[in-house]
């Protein structure tokens, strides 16, 4: 096997809006920002949610060297979720990889199927959910062959999505599963994943980083961290105005919450929440903002669906199916897809 430093010319990185300034440090803001935002916002950004690396091989075999600060483990996620990585081939998971008890993963996950033609094919690989964690090396068989793919997505634009730890992937059972990445691999769209779990407090200068991103369209998908309806009239009119001001004919979904069983949300907090919202962008669109647009949390799954959160409010894997199938033909619409 030949190793291949971390990012060599053939891998193609997607799901880092600033990309072009954080490289090689796999980081969801740039570090001109960091005194802009606060102390937890910046360390949530160090942890690569959302982001993939991409390419084409004919290797049987795919190895990663990577270093995880810790192995510390929070108890309502898995360890692949929060620290791991997935390999999908051809758009579809093969394997995924995870560190060992020191933090470090040095492993090899073979990612063809026995027998299989020797042909060129799209490898995708997902970064950790949770973790900032430093990807150092890529193996590739001797004599494969590995270069940049030739695969576009269906639109030159992002989604971007902002929002709570839901939107960073918490608790979704591997990184390949949390919402916005269901969608990129659903919708074809590149995602840009803006989710700072405890900390999506609609802040200014969070809106005006979402607004530096050249988007196909931004979620704002916060309501997890707002609490109430008193909140959301304080802190989403503002948000939405400073994005508007540099993005004023991108298009903007405003979510609201799904069903939460937790007894540590209120019901009736949420339903008042999710109507201030529903008012909100009616508003906006009878003053001739056109392109915002409003989509209800509870089509994603109401109090039936007990089984789609693994704590009462942060979704599993089902959650975040379920989330992402009621989302994604609203997404289409909305994107013109």
């Amino acid at each position: 096997m030949i190793w291949h430093k971390f990012p060599a010319p053939w891998m193609r990185i997607d799901g880092l809006a600033w990309w072009d300034e954080t490289k090689p440090r796999l980081a969801r803001l740039p570090r001109r920002m960091k005194k802009l935002v606060r102390k937890p916002v910046w360390d949530l950004a160090q942890n690569p949610a959302g982001a993939i690396v991409r390419f084409l091989t004919d290797s049987a075999v795919i190895g990663i060297r990577a270093k995880s600060p810790d192995n510390v483990v929070m108890d309502h996620i898995t360890r692949i979720g929060q620290m791991g990585f997935d390999l999908y081939v051809a758009g579809r998971y093969r394997a995924s990889a995870v560190p060992d008890d020191t933090g470090r993963t040095d492993l090899t996950r073979e990612i063809l199927l026995d027998g299989e033609a020797k042909k060129l094919r799209e490898v995708t690989l997902y970064l950790p959910l949770y973790k900032d964690v430093r990807l150092i090396s890529l193996g590739i068989d001797n004599g494969a062959t590995v270069r940049p793919t030739r695969a576009n997505y269906r639109l030159p634009k992002p989604v971007v999505y902002y929002g709570s730890s839901i939107t960073q992937g918490g608790c979704a059972s591997n990184p390949g599963m949390a919402y916005p990445a269901i969608l990129t691999r659903e919708l074809n769209v590149e995602s840009v994943n803006l989710g700072f779990s405890g900390n999506g407090l609609s802040e200014p200068e969070l809106a005006a980083a979402l607004a530096e991103i050249d988007a196909a369209c931004y979620v704002l998908d916060q309501w997890g961290n707002t609490g109430t309806a008193q909140n959301a009239r304080d802190r989403y009119p503002r948000f939405i105005e400073i994005i508007r001001r540099s993005r004023p004919a991108t298009p903007i979904v405003v979510t609201s919450p799904f069903a939460v069983v937790s007894q540590k949300h209120s019901p009736r907090a949420d339903r008042e929440m999710a109507a201030y919202l529903r008012t909100l962008v009616a508003q906006r669109r009878r003053a001739g903002d056109k392109t915002i647009t409003f989509f209800d949390g509870l089509r994603q799954f109401g109090e039936e669906d007990t089984n789609a959160t693994v704590d009462g409010i942060h979704c599993n894997t089902l959650g975040f199916h379920l989330m992402a199938a009621a989302l994604g033909p609203h997404m289409a619409r909305v994107l013109g897809l």
